[in-house]
Parts: structure tokens; C-alpha cells; sequence
């Protein structure tokens, strides 16, 4: 594929081209990622995730800004809320970080949720891959910010900073059910207002309740918007790389990850053998009448369309 051969050359156009062919047709997602494959994971992924407000953006293009300084190429994937009612996305990580566009070692892509629950596309997998294959060092997914939803970034990240900023109510309330534990890094943005030492003293008496002290995840302040921190904060994501590569749990948590991709792609097709089944003749609608009449239980439904799905095949 042509434009295959121009993304693993540095073409941005062709990599563009590439996620937008895997984002509208499965079948061509399929393809490209069979054929690129080999070429993947080189890039270290970091996860940016936190509740709204936090200042995920910002935060996102001033970390970018320090590894190109560094001379280091980054792909940038930010996930925004698509409307339930017109289908469309709001789109502002990219206008927000419009001067890094410009940028020849930068690439940005904007993807809407279009429904897809856990803070991230349904297609980012697939961007990622695109991302990996193109030769970026560093790619940064930024999290659509639903709150304590969002867990499927530790999915697919290497590094994940949770972030939180100061008056938010209870700030606890925001990082519990899950999310805590999804945190590598805790970043305390906007970290000049009232009320960020109490803030970062609760992260660390929760962190103090809840890890696993192999390696306990450092709480870090930063004031985005004035750059403040941010060198502190890239120490930290380099301390972590480090960390993970030398303990083997880079290796590991890869692996997990690609367990886990390969269950749900099975499922996926599964589930349309399924539905072929069940949708036959009305099959389903029958069986499901005969539960209700109490004739049989849900249980034998599920037996019988085992046994002639079996069969079939």
C-alpha cells in the first residue's frame, strides 16, 4: 500500500490518511494494521487522564513542547465528547494546541468518542498502532475526561498521569472507584490556588492506603499554563520508563495489554455469529416469549443456541 510506504518514510499527510481509512472502514483498519505490525512498539504511550477541568490540554502541550525540545518526534491522539444529538465533536485539544501542529516533529489527531464509553475512540487502538509504526518516540493520548469512566486508558498506556487541580469540591471523590489505581504519575495542575497542598496531601495519605509499595506513584505540582513543574514532571515520566523497563514490567504490561486485544477482537467476532444465529427467523423473539411465559428459563435459551451454533459450525 502506497500510502503505507510513505507513513513508515515520515509522510504526516500519509499517516493521516492512514487513521482516517481505519476510523471509516474495518476492513481496511484490518489490512493496514496486519501490514504494519512488524514496524510497532517503539513508541513509549503516555496516557493523560483526569476529570474535566483539570487542564489536561494545557498540561498535554507544554509536556510535548519539553520532549521536542529534546529533539524527541510525539503524536498527540486527543479523545473529545462527540454530541448525542448532532454526531459531532467539539474538536478543542486541537485549536488549543494549534502552534504545535506547525511543528514537523509533532502530529496531531483529534478523534471524537462517537458513543464509545471509557474515555477513549473506539478507533484510538488503531491510531496508535499508525502512530507507533510512523516512528514517534513518545505518543500522548489525552482522555476524553469523563471521571471515574475512564479506566480503558490503562489499556493501551505505558505511563499514565492522573490529573487533578485544587477546588473541585471533594477532591478525593474525583480519583476514587478504580481510577486511583490506574495512576503512575498524580499531577497537581493549577497548583498556585488555594487549596493544592491540601489537595496533594490527600493523593498521598490515599496512595498511602491503597498501592502496592513496589513502587510508589510520585505526586507532582505544576502550573501548566506558566510552565511550571513541567521539567520536574518529564523527570518523573523518564523515572517511570526507567522503572518499567528494568523491573520487566514494560514487557509485561504490553503483553496483558495485547492479551486483552486479542479477547476482545475474538468477542467481537463471536458476537456477529451470535447475532446471525439469534436474528435468524426471529428465533430469539420466540424464545424470549417462551421465558416470559415462564415455559422455560434463560439458561435453556442459552443451551440451545450454543448447540446450534456448535452445530453449524
Amino acid at each position: 500500500m502506497e500510502w503505507i510506504k510513505k507513513m513508515l518514510e515520515g509522510d504526516k499527510r500519509a499517516c493521516a490518511k492512514l487513521i482516517t481509512a481505519a476510523e471509516n472502514n474495518p476492513d481496511e483498519a484490518e489490512k493496514i494494521i496486519r501490514e504494519i505490525h512488524t514496524h510497532t512498539g517503539h513508541a513509549h504511550v503516555i496516557g493523560i487522564t483526569g476529570p474535566p477541568g483539570a487542564g489536561k490540554s494545557t498540561l498535554t502541550d507544554k509536556v510535548v513542547k519539553s520532549l521536542v525540545d529534546e529533539g524527541k518526534r510525539v503524536g498527540i491522539i486527543a479523545v473529545d465528547p462527540t454530541s448525542p444529538y448532532s454526531g459531532g465533536s467539539i474538536l478543542g485539544d486541537r485549536i488549543r494546541m494549534q502552534d504545535l501542529a506547525l511543528n514537523p516533529n509533532v502530529f496531531i489527531r483529534s478523534m471524537g468518542t462517537r458513543g464509545y464509553l471509557g474515555g477513549l475512540s473506539k478507533y484510538t487502538k488503531n491510531a496508535l498502532k499508525i502512530l507507533d509504526a510512523a516512528g514517534y518516540d513518545y505518543i500522548i493520548i489525552e482522555t476524553v475526561g469523563v471521571g471515574q469512566s475512564e479506566v480503558d486508558i490503562v489499556k493501551i498506556a505505558d505511563t499514565i498521569l492522573m490529573v487533578m487541580v485544587p477546588g473541585l469540591g471533594d477532591d478525593i471523590q474525583s480519583i476514587k472507584a478504580g481510577i486511583m489505581e490506574i495512576g503512575d504519575i498524580f499531577v497537581i495542575n493549577k497548583s498556585d490556588l488555594f487549596g493544592a497542598d491540601r489537595t496533594a496531601t490527600e493523593v498521598n495519605m490515599m496512595l498511602d492506603l491503597t498501592m502496592d509499595m513496589e513502587r510508589r506513584p510520585p505526586v507532582v505540582k505544576v502550573v501548566a499554563v506558566k510552565n511550571e513543574g513541567i521539567d520536574n514532571l518529564i523527570r518523573e515520566i523518564k523515572s517511570h520508563i526507567q522503572y518499567l523497563e528494568e523491573s520487566g514490567q514494560l514487557e509485561k504490561r504490553r503483553k496483558n495489554n495485547m492479551k486483552l486485544e486479542v479477547v476482545e477482537l475474538i468477542e467481537t467476532e463471536l458476537r456477529k455469529i451470535v447475532i446471525s444465529h439469534t436474528d435468524k427467523d426471529n428465533k430469539l423473539d420466540g424464545r424470549v416469549a417462551q421465558v416470559y411465559s415462564k415455559e422455560k428459563n434463560i439458561y435453556e435459551v442459552r443451551d440451545e443456541f450454543l448447540k446450534a451454533i456448535r452445530k453449524d459450525n
